[in-house]
């Protein structure tokens, strides 16, 4: 047996599905109420108008599958699911630091924490090259 098929999976790690789900339903309540996450726009409007618990559905089966565990996310890429969104290195800094916070505070172990984090910075790049060639002046920080 290789090493990488006798280590179990951050998915395993953090508990499957139902160790992910306890996590990221904090999480979501946590993102919905983060006064600096809603100062964007288009934040605060999907917060408005969106089911929190279809989000939390989303949020959940993406870590889902984004730490090793089965395909099950319906959603569109990352790119393509902030394109409207407008984002900024500030605002994804600031989700960054709700979802490190909210892992610390559910009692995530450092290295898996770490892990999943480095998963959400491999993402920086599409979530703010989906919002390139959009109007400054929409930005959350223009206001």
């Amino acid at each position: 047996m290789t090493e990488s098929a006798q280590s179990p999976s951050l998915y395993e790690r953090l508990g499957g599905t139902m160790g992910i789900a306890a996590v990221m339903d904090v999480l979501t309540d946590r993102l919905y109420d983060n006064v600096s996450a809603n100062r964007n726009p288009y934040v605060q409007k999907l917060h408005e108008t969106n089911s929190r618990a279809g989000f939390k559905f989303m949020v959940t089966a993406w870590s889902i599958q984004e730490t090793g565990g089965p395909k099950c996310y319906p959603g569109r890429d990352m790119r393509e699911a902030h394109a409207d969104m407008v984002a900024t290195e500030e605002d994804f800094d600031i989700v960054a630091l709700e979802i490190a916070a909210t892992l610390s505070y559910c009692g995530v172990p450092q290295q898996e924490a770490k892990e999943y984090l480095d998963i959400i910075e491999s993402y920086r790049h599409d979530v703010l090259t989906a919002s390139e060639g959009k109007s400054p002046a929409a930005s959350p920080l223009s206001a």
